[in-house]
């Protein structure tokens, strides 16, 4: 199939930058249409950021999701759907049929995908980033419950289902009782080539750290399943045998507890949390740092792992879920337990052991430049598109 078309729906889209989704629909929209799809992406507003525009090929386009005050998320995700699925129709129709596959990415974008499957009777594809029930080690409330219900909706909705990893697809067939037959296993990708832009990294390293302090990097949400409260109770263990500058970035609902935490243990001054910062300082940090520390105790996939691979940052982590599948212990990087004990003391043996972190960062950046192109991923998702569209045409299921 020389040419197709695809619409992806996601709620974040850079510069809306709120997880691992945004980085995953930017880079895969961009390597289909270098290939030569047509692309759309839905996607909610952002400051500054245009209602449309075309990125590399992508047509993008920003629909208001604030305009209408909504009292919880719930809400506002609904309401959301109503204006991308409003939107995506209106982009839809004046298409002229060159949009053969609706993309959504995880259940924020349900409602809206699954909406205009039917009304356009275009095949749905659905990615599932994450599911509630692995977040959440289980579902405890109706607020859960609605989410893993749309899910599950979702799911049931799609021809065909996308997951990061085989953590992911056994999370998804045994949660969302998915059955394997309709699951594809694709891992996400990363862009090394920013990575490799030159730049004054001592200039840059005294906005974070002084020269004697090893800087320990870590970056992700700042919540309970990334690990991030251990990292900072293992503060002061490692504090008490190296000198180093702890740089915590990112935004989450323990973003207060952990700044009162580090205060409480007196490490506050040894301690940087700046909350959210732009891709370009982000990724020169990665470059810049000592260590990167990724201490989840839930991750379908980690690209936050893919991240410090390209810029050759060594890497202790849990291995938790998907982070397993990607990273190899004493290979790729140093796996911890997931404790506080075991958190400090992989980073005290990645500082203090210079050949060792460089033997982990050279084989990991190896291993990410060559089975992590986009290009490649790009290429399993075509096929993808290709299968359910072949499927599609010999059917009956076709627009009344």
């Amino acid at each position: 199939m020389d040419d197709f078309g695809v619409m992806m729906l996601s709620w974040e889209f850079p510069p809306r930058i709120i997880g691992g989704i945004a980085p995953h629909v930017y880079e895969l929209s961009k390597a289909l249409a270098k290939m030569g799809a047509t692309v759309y992406v839905l996607t909610c507003d952002f400051p500054g950021a245009p209602e449309y525009e075309e990125i590399d090929g992508v047509r993008v386009y920003r629909v208001d999701s604030y305009k209408f005050p909504t009292p919880d998320f719930a809400t506002w995700t609904s309401m959301m759907n109503v204006n991308l699925q409003i939107r995506a129709a209106e982009a839809l129709a004046s298409a002229g049929g060159k949009i053969q596959v609706i993309h959504a990415h995880d259940w924020l974008v349900a409602n809206a995908s699954i909406g205009l499957k039917h009304m356009f009777r275009v095949p749905l594809i659905a990615t599932i980033h994450s599911t509630e029930h692995g977040r959440r080690k289980g579902i405890h409330n109706d607020y859960q419950k609605m989410i893993s219900s749309t899910e599950t909706w979702l799911t049931r909705e799609a021809w065909r289902v996308i997951c990061c990893s085989s953590h992911m697809m056994r999370e998804v067939t045994t949660t969302l009782l998915v059955p394997n037959d309709r699951i594809d296993v694709i891992p996400n990708g990363i862009d090394t080539s920013p990575y490799e832009a030159p730049y004054d990294k001592d200039a840059f390293r005294a906005r974070f750290a002084l020269k004697n302090e090893k800087l320990v990097l870590y970056v992700g949400r700042l919540v309970q399943e990334k690990g991030v409260g251990l990292l900072a109770e293992a503060i002061p263990r490692v504090l008490h045998d190296i000198d180093a500058k702890f740089v915590i970035v990112g935004e989450g609902y323990m973003k207060d507890q952990i700044v009162k935490r580090v205060d409480e243990m007196g490490v506050a001054r040894k301690t940087y949390i700046p909350g959210f910062l732009d891709t370009n300082t982000v990724r020169l940090l990665f470059r810049t740092a000592d260590v990167c520390v990724i201490p989840s105790l839930y991750e379908p996939f980690g690209i936050v792992a893919l991240e410090a691979m390209a810029a050759r940052t060594p890497i202790v982590t849990t291995g938790a879920g998907g982070l397993g599948e990607i990273l190899e212990h004493d290979i790729s990087a140093f796996i911890v337990n997931p404790t506080v004990e075991s958190i400090a003391g992989g980073i005290k043996r990645v500082l203090s052991n210079t050949t060792y972190a460089n033997s982990l960062r050279q084989i990991a950046y190896d291993r990410v430049s060559s089975l992590y192109k986009w290009s490649a991923i790009a290429e399993s998702t075509r096929s993808i598109y290709e299968r359910t569209i072949s499927e599609y045409d010999s059917g009956t299921w076709k627009p009344r």
